[in-house]
């Protein structure tokens, strides 16, 4: 059962977005990926107050650096639209379990992004989950 509402063209959308974010990383480093814009769209809080679909989080200004490339706007690929949907059914492997924030360093991890801790670190990206304070909702969504 989905954790939010997607129809086709949505998880299509997400599949885009998870191939050119993240395509160097694997299966999971995309899965990941998918996991943080699906609780971006589910926390309601921090920069996310007030997204409720796949598009407006996508395309969020400032959100994801890949929508302004043109790897990001060729067809879906089936492998991915798979991942996309179990983002959409809730999968949320560690360390995007309540991550908000990710990027890709030239080296090491910073300590906190945008304010909020490192959890972890998948291959190239690191991953930030928000404090309770910041964002009780993300631990209560689930």
């Amino acid at each position: 059962m989905a954790v939010v509402k997607a129809t086709s063209a949505d998880k299509a959308l997400l599949a885009r977005l998870l191939r050119a974010e993240a395509e160097g990383e694997g299966v999971n480093g995309m899965l990941l990926v998918g996991a943080v814009g699906i609780n971006r769209i589910r926390a309601n809080c921090s920069d996310f107050i007030g997204l409720r679909t796949i598009p407006e989080m996508i395309y969020q200004q400032h959100a994801f650096e890949a929508v302004q490339h043109g790897y990001f706007y060729q067809r879906a690929r089936e492998s991915e639209i798979r991942l996309a949907e179990r983002a959409v059914k809730g999968e949320r492997p560690w360390p995007a379990k309540y991550s908000l924030w990710y990027f890709r360093p030239p080296g090491d991890c910073p300590p906190t992004w945008y304010n909020q801790p490192l959890v972890g670190r998948y291959k190239l990206h690191c991953f930030y989950e928000p404090t309770g304070a910041e964002c009780e909702n993300i631990y209560n969504t689930f």
